[in-house]
């Protein structure tokens, strides 16, 4: 491998010195990291052995399993931490969503190679970048040239141009692991053969992190001029994002009228006025993939900017964040999840899973408690299936009368999907052309659609597993022009039978070890009178 490969371990510790110069909080960093780099190799076989070496942690399937279920998420949007800093319009911005896309491209190198972990790197890398565009210049810090780079190269607009350094980086790994592989290496990925890249001049050392400052500036600098501290994201500039997104009408007219209705009680108390106390929690009913956690993003920042929230975070939870393996220790866990929401909203995903035992009982407690002390600076939306969620909220009276408002996510027509896929490659800086969106549509209308269906997450399973293929195709190509890059093929996107998500199928990955099997001589082994007696 290349001197320009950076490991897991040493983009997390670039990725906490970022934190740490925003002055964010770098534990909660790095636990975003290792989810995503979770997520990003979570089909890489023996990938979890070697995210446990790089992060430190035990060696623990479970563990990695769960971390890759925390950093799913962030495939389609951003981490809590980028979304704030997007939010705040921060100049952190920019190197915050450059280093987690480190973090996601150090997660390709975990186990063995694959497509699979290159697509989800660079759609979890695209939404990263997509949070701050018009910040977004120049290359990634430490990016070296690689057989996906071009020479003399014409940059690509927007967040595109960082996109395809990632996808040319994962497939020079790819390349190189591959070539590892069919010399016998033992350990392809071993530390002294792929040295990390050099940090960038601007990192600062993180306390014991061993990032090394490395800059020619004396060591007292002239103090800086303060800067001002910019606006944050405008309600009427949230709300035209909202009206961007596809379909979505009953939900936009929806979050339109929620917006004016709690301006007018806000301009109310500001004027003296008596108001009418009204419930800011709501419920999202509809299946996967409808875009419930999209919409709760930008509520998150309308409430904020509306001056009902101190902060306007979006944290993200499930059962498992709130429930823990003891009576007691649950309503400590879920109340920790409660403060690192508070000034924000608190988005319960599935939360008809907290029904129907103790713990989760616990949990729900718990919930109303905090929302109760916290009411001034914290919303609540609970989401999941239509049904399950409204016995779920008819059980807990204290539950019903915190949430009055619901909003019903409808799926998507083949259309919007299609649209949706569109826009999703456009986004990551690919051309889907008209024979891909035909193929889609195939596919589209040969799947089921009850429940289970994912809606647009089956869609950006698709086009993460399209990207993988094509990674995979170009894998030979020693100098692919800026055209074979960016265009995917219809072939390029294949369906798993045995994948209902819709990742896609990957070619097949050679197993670890392949045994001969060995024809022995039979032997015939005359019991003993003990044996014989036993057996009778």
């Amino acid at each position: 491998m290349s001197s320009g490969t950076t490991t897991l371990a040493d983009a997390l510790e670039a990725l906490v010195a970022v934190a740490e110069q925003a002055g964010l909080d770098e534990t909660a960093a790095r636990a975003e990291g290792e989810a995503l780099a979770a997520t990003v190799a979570e089909r890489s076989r023996g990938a979890f052995v070697a995210w446990a070496e790089e992060t430190g942690r035990t060696v623990s399937a479970e563990e990695f399993m769960l971390a890759a279920k925390r950093g799913n998420r962030f495939r389609a949007g951003p981490t809590p931490t980028m979304g704030g800093l997007a939010l705040q319009k921060s100049e952190h911005a920019p190197a915050y969503a450059r280093a987690l896309g480190e973090v996601a491209l150090a997660a390709t190198l975990l186990g063995e190679p694959g497509p699979e972990a290159v697509g989800t790197a660079t759609m979890a890398t695209a939404a990263q970048l997509a949070e701050a565009p018009r910040t977004l210049s120049g290359p990634p810090s430490g990016t070296m040239p690689g057989a996906f780079d071009l020479p003399a190269r014409q940059p690509v607009p927007g967040l595109g141009d960082e996109v395809l350094d990632q996808v040319r980086r994962a497939g020079e790994q790819v390349r190189q692991q591959l070539e590892a592989m069919r010399l016998g290496s033992s350990s392809p990925l071993g530390r002294e053969d792929h040295p990390a890249t050099t940090p960038s001049p601007s990192t600062t050392e993180a306390s014991g992190s061993g990032v090394q400052t490395q800059s020619a500036e004396p060591e007292t600098p002239a103090p800086e001029a303060p800067k001002e501290e910019e606006p944050t994201k405008t309600v009427e500039e949230l709300l035209a994002e909202l009206d961007a997104l596809i379909g979505l009408k009953n939900v936009k007219a929806e979050i339109h009228r929620q917006a004016a209705v709690l301006r007018v009680e806000g301009l109310r108390k500001k004027a003296g006025l008596e108001t009418p106390t009204i419930t800011r929690h709501l419920v999202f009913n509809g299946n996967p993939g409808t875009g419930k956690t999209t919409v709760a993003r930008l509520v998150a920042g309308i409430y904020r900017a509306l001056g009902l929230l101190s902060k306007g975070q979006l944290v993200e939870v499930d059962r498992s964040e709130l429930v823990a393996g003891y009576l007691g220790q649950t309503a400590q866990k879920t109340a920790e999840v409660v403060r690192s929401a508070e000034g924000g909203v608190l988005f319960i995903d599935e939360a008809y899973a907290l029904s129907g035992d103790q713990y989760g009982k616990e949990a729900i407690d718990t919930l109303v408690k905090e929302m109760e002390d916290k009411r001034d600076d914290l919303v609540v939306i609970v989401a999941g299936y239509p049904l399950p969620m409204a016995i779920f909220i008819s059980e807990n009276p204290g539950l019903e009368s915190r949430f009055r408002t619901t909003i019903d996510f409808a799926d998507y027509t083949d259309e919007e999907l299609a649209s949706i896929f569109s826009l999703m490659a456009e986004g990551a800086d690919y051309d889907a052309g008209e024979p891909v969106l035909t193929r889609l549509r195939e596919i589209l209308a040969e799947q089921q659609r009850g429940p289970s269906f994912g809606n647009a997450r089956f869609v950006r399973n698709l086009l993460e597993a399209a990207i993988g293929h094509h990674a995979w195709r170009l894998r030979d190509v020693a100098e692919p022009n800026l055209e074979q890059l960016r265009t995917l093929d219809a072939d390029d996107l294949v369906v798993d039978p045995n994948d209902p998500a819709g990742p896609g199928a990957a070619e097949p990955v050679p197993e670890l070890v392949d045994i001969e099997p060995v024809d022995l001589e039979p032997v015939d082994i005359e019991p003993d009178d003990t044996t014989a007696q036993e057996e009778s």
